[in-house]
């Protein structure tokens, strides 16, 4: 018998930064490592990891990292998480070559990592007793598996992002059979995704998604570009598909699809013809990249697609430029926190493009496990307890209905937070039986965990009032002022459409300047603060503005 502890560091009440720990007895094993994508208040932050403290702390109890699939939120943390522990990482194929391309890309050596590669039908045996196995899943990148850790009181089940769509081709078919083995085994908690637990629709809206964009090929005169995100490689084999079928070239733009499109050719999960992809050069006298017969895929992560749409519709794209004679189909449900920006882009296309087509939610079914798709899971598995993941808490509230509607006792079903340790001994739930720290870790560029909350409050100030720089050089034995001060503002007013206001700043900064430059010595510390105040507070009279203010007072001993 024994004592298992299911615990998150990122991933329940949010979108994102999924990593799941399950310690069985004095063993961790852990599931899954990504990052979560910044919200628009969190200015310049690039990504958002766990606080894995607690995984460096605990580096000899880890038995292995297992993934699930190929997406940053889900493998993106280990960019960083890599460089202070080193543990055995399974995955499949298409999953480790897209997390080694992510670490070269990051300048990380895998030559020194212990990365291991996995087949759907294998079973990693550790001394414990504890063994853990997979079961393919149906998701849009290829070889998306759900992990069982198998113990001697039964198995917990983690199905990561999932669907049942009965319409996925290989690489992407869920392995049924697997699912009825594990259910075999006793599932004593599951751990299912919740994002798409309050969708209502169904999967054969994929067949009315093809005849849709079949309809635009066929009505289509210039150009098609499509906007796609780069992680949906399912999507993106759909539309070369169709290319293909009439005859098209197919150019890719966005860096970092390209990346992960030559990944999935190679290794044969994308079937491309080479002769049929087209590299595009730079727009120039010779060269307009307007030929009739191409396919342009414009891809990227979140808001990326929308801001290259409006660079090409503004036609200031070195690659595209939008006219009337082009055909747009938009692919891409925006993100939260991108559809100002969504909105911003459609009302720039339908200006400049001929055609646009909008795929509503209706054809752009979400690669998440639906309502009915979660049933299916949980009837198919008969877990003793459920513990929503992968979502808000709305979506894990969602999950709870779920269960309920399945005629069973709603008690079954058991919402974390992140950090809170759920326990089971001996087969039994104990609940709730104490905490990890978590927290989160802001990365802006190379830097990790600078970007605070002290930060982030100058760069919203920056963001909305911008900021005002006072520059002037002090004699201390003289006490005179040498020079200036001159006033430079960025994002805050004009200066030369504001004399009046920059004149009354002037004199602020010489009426403070006078009471400390009397004292028998300079606290330039107190002078610095006192200019900041005064101005500050004569701004805000002023102008009901509070513009991030700079005095820079040099201390110059010549005349």
């Amino acid at each position: 018998m024994s004592t298992i502890n299911i615990a998150a560091l990122g991933g329940l009440q949010e979108r994102g930064k999924n990593l799941y720990i399950i310690e069985v007895d004095n063993d961790l094993f852990i599931l899954d490592a990504g990052f979560k994508y910044p919200t628009s208040e969190l200015y310049g932050v690039d990504r958002i990891v766990p606080d894995y403290s607690y995984l460096i702390e605990n580096e000899k109890r880890i038995k292995a990292i297992f993934l699930s699939h190929g997406h940053d939120t889900h493998i993106g943390g280990l960019i960083h998480i890599l460089k202070d522990i080193n543990v055995d990482i399974y995955s499949t194929k298409f999953t480790n070559a897209v997390l080694k391309d992510l670490l070269l890309e990051n300048d990380i050596d895998v030559k020194k990592l212990k990365l291991h590669i996995i087949k759907p039908e294998d079973v990693i045996k550790f001394d414990n007793g504890v063994s853990v196995s997979f079961f393919s899943t149906t998701h849009n990148v290829p070889e998306s598996v759900g992990i069982v850790v198998n113990t001697k009181d039964g198995c917990i089940a983690y199905t990561a992002n999932y669907t049942f769509d009965q319409n996925a081709k290989e690489y992407y078919k869920t392995d049924y059979e697997a699912l009825i083995n594990t259910s075999k085994k006793n599932v004593l908690c599951l751990l299912t995704e919740s994002q798409g637990s309050l969708i209502d629709q169904n999967r054969g809206t994929i067949l009315e998604l093809m005849h849709r964009l079949n309809n635009i090929f066929q009505k289509a005169k210039g150009r098609l570009i499509f906007s796609l995100f780069s992680s949906d490689l399912l999507r993106i084999q759909q539309v070369v598909d169709l290319a293909l079928t009439y005859n098209k070239r197919i150019a890719i733009i966005g860096r970092k699809t390209q990346r992960i499109v030559n990944i999935a050719i190679n290794l044969g999960y994308l079937s491309i013809p080479s002769d049929r992809l087209v590299n595009l050069r730079y727009i120039d006298e010779k060269n307009s990249n307007d030929d009739s017969d191409l396919i342009v895929l414009v891809t990227g992560e979140r808001h990326e697609p929308y801001f290259m749409l409006q660079r090409m519709s503004k036609k200031i794209d070195r690659l595209i430029k939008i006219d009337e004679k082009d055909t747009v189909v938009i692919m891409t449900k925006p993100y939260a926190g991108t559809e100002k920006m969504a909105a911003k882009t459609l009302d720039l296309l339908y200006r400049y493009a001929g055609s646009v087509s909008v795929m509503g939610d209706k054809l752009l079914i979400a690669s998440a496990a639906t309502r009915e798709e979660i049933k299916q899971m949980i009837n198919i598995l008969k877990p003793q307890y459920v513990v929503p993941v992968i979502g808000e808490f709305r979506h894990l509230t969602g999950v709870k209905t779920i269960v309920e509607c399945l005629g069973l006792d709603g008690e079954s079903v058991i919402y974390l937070d992140n950090g809170e340790v759920l326990q089971f001994k001996d087969g039994k739930k104990v609940g709730i039986v104490s905490e990890i720290n978590v927290g989160e870790t802001l990365i802006d560029g190379d830097i990790i965990g600078d970007v605070n909350d002290a930060v982030l409050r100058d760069r919203q100030l920056l963001s909305e009032d911008g900021v005002l720089l006072i520059a002037s050089n002090i004699n201390p034995k003289t006490r005179k002022i040498l020079s200036g001060p001159e006033i430079v503002t960025k994002g805050f007013i004009f200066t030369k459409e504001n004399e009046e206001l920059v004149e009354k700043i002037k004199e602020i900064f010489y009426n403070t300047s006078q009471k400390h430059l009397q004292g028998k010595f300079i606290n330039w510390s107190d002078y610095k603060n006192d200019i900041k105040n005064d101005v500050n507070r004569f701004l805000y009279k002023t102008t009901k503005r509070n513009p991030v203010i700079i005095p820079v007072v040099i201390s110059t001993d010549k005349e």
